[in-house]
């Protein structure tokens, strides 16, 4: 788990290298967002805090929205995800799942504790949330407002 010194260390080389770009085709604007190949990618099923959305741990502030875009930078790394879908949602984002090595992204946000499943619009993401709440990983370890209810107040 890492303490409070080494995500300070962490969020403050997120906020020098903010929307990070790999080989130009590769951007990430936050948690759930992309942008591949100039095409905007709102994950599909899930949902992130907030750039700005903070929680506390240990009567703590913590940045969990950045939080979540560090972890997101981190696992894809040098890689370059591939991304299957076509709708489009309100803001004329594609609307997708995508995977590095196979492996969905969307999937190991949740299962971090730093995503939530979007059950307004899926289900596919439940059983991963309940293993990182059950083993309070992530912001299931915080206090938290959940984004779509952080958006309400913003």
């Amino acid at each position: 788990m890492l303490n409070i010194k080494k995500l300070f260390v962490l969020l403050v080389i997120s906020l020098l290298s903010s929307n990070i770009s790999l080989a130009n085709s590769l951007k990430i604007i936050d948690g759930d967002t992309i942008v591949l190949n100039g095409e905007k990618i709102r994950f599909e099923g899930i949902d992130t805090p907030e750039l700005k959305q903070t929680c506390l741990k240990d009567n703590e502030e913590v940045k969990c929205g950045m939080l979540a875009k560090i972890l997101l930078i981190e696992k894809i790394g040098n890689n370059m995800p591939t991304c299957i879908g076509k709708k489009k949602d309100f803001y004329k984002r594609t609307l997708a799942e995508c995977f590095v090595n196979g492996e969905s992204l969307s999937k190991f946000l949740v299962r971090k504790g730093y995503a939530f499943a979007y059950r307004k619009y899926s289900k596919k993401f439940i059983k991963d949330e309940d293993f990182a709440k059950e083993n309070k990983l992530g912001m299931w370890s915080m206090t938290f407002q959940y984004p779509w209810d952080f958006r309400k107040g913003s």
